[in-house]
Order: C-alpha cells, then structure tokens, then sequence
C-alpha cells in the first residue's frame, strides 16, 4: 500500500515517465530474450549436426573396416595364388 500511496503523489508528467522507463526496459528485455533463443538455436542446431557427423564417421568406419577387410582378403589370397604358382613352377 506504501507504493500505491507514493505514486500517487506523483504528477502525470512523472508517470509517464516511468511508464516510458519501463516499456523501454520491457522492449530491451525482449530483444535479449529473441537474440538468446536465436542463440540457443544456434547450439542446438550444432548439437544435433556434431551428432549427425559423429553418426556418420562411425559408420564411414564401419565401411573402412569392411573396406580393409576385403583389402587384406585379397592380399592374402594374391600371396596364397603365387605360392601356389611357385610350387608348381617347381
């Protein structure tokens, strides 16, 4: 009731002022509040990319592996080829 009382005693000029003073803050706080979502946004967004390429090396590794597996297949059986072929030679 204190403040009620206390405003009152002030002139119009006064409050409008205040009123100006706090629509003013309320405008800046909002555009904090857009510029921070926007932000957040932005992380999230990056999150879910770094989650996307994390995903997508693993299963790049998973092809290398295959890719290395049939690689070292061949190896093997060229090597098992051509000592067949010396032994025969013989």
């Amino acid at each position: 009731m204190e403040k009620d009382n206390s405003l009152r005693h002030l002139s119009r000029a006064q409050l409008l002022d205040m009123l100006y003073e706090v629509v003013k803050e309320k405008e800046e706080l909002e555009k904090e509040l857009d510029e921070t979502r926007r932000k957040l946004e932005e992380k999230e967004i990056k999150i879910s990319e770094a989650g996307s390429i994390a995903e997508a090396a693993l299963k790049l590794n998973g092809v290398f592996e295959q890719a290395q597996a049939a690689a070292d297949q061949y190896l093997y059986n060229l090597k098992k080829q051509q000592e067949k072929d010396n032994d025969n030679s013989v």
